[in-house]
């Protein structure tokens, strides 16, 4: 709007250059610019952290982006403190799931994705944690099923789970979903 602001009527504008291609609507009042205009999208990271915010990038977009599964991942996956909620873009699907704070604050990382884009993205130990805490029916109760899950579920190196910070993931469990399974966590990366 405030790019429009010398228009009389900024909506009507806005309608104009939608059905122009030359913006994208991602959901109502946030737009990119469209396939008409010669000019560079925003990275999906950096539109997932606008879509809903506050929220950082976790899960398998996470695990992905730090090399630590070998799936590509084609909907970007991110964690709030507002309501679930998924929204299906002109530029992808982009999903939100709820976490509680604190412990939602924890083990987040302000990335340079471009020389002019940064993106809020979980750490590795909380991307995993994140998505221990978020799959339903995954109960880690001893260290050969949660190797199992890290290892062939999840296809994660076993040379980058030595690697991790233990006494940060230590740290968040007090305020933590799924206690019991983050310190079954802890124990297997302790046992590499």
């Amino acid at each position: 709007m405030e790019a429009l602001s010398h228009y009389g009527r900024p909506n009507d504008k806005i309608s104009e250059m939608l059905k122009n291609g030359e913006l994208l609507a991602l959901r109502r009042g946030l737009y990119v610019p469209g396939p008409e205009i010669d000019l560079p999208t925003p990275d999906a990271f950096v539109i997932a952290n606008h879509l809903r915010g506050p929220s950082y990038i976790s899960l398998e977009s996470a695990l992905s982006y730090w090399g630590l599964i070998p799936e590509r991942v084609y909907e970007i996956s991110s964690v709030t403190i507002k309501t679930s909620k998924v929204f299906s873009t002109p530029l992808g699907r982009f999903s939100f799931q709820h976490l509680k704070a604190p412990y939602y604050s924890f083990g987040l990382n302000s990335v340079r994705i471009t020389e002019f884009q940064t993106a809020m993205i979980a750490s590795r130990e909380k991307a995993l944690c994140d998505k221990i805490i978020l799959t339903s029916g995954v109960q880690l109760r001893s260290v050969p099923q949660t190797l199992d899950f890290l290892l062939e579920d999840l296809r994660i190196d076993e040379d980058q789970l030595s690697a991790f910070d233990l006494p940060m993931i230590h740290s968040w469990i007090e305020d933590a979903p799924k206690k019991n399974s983050l310190n079954m966590l802890l124990k297997t990366l302790e046992s590499l």
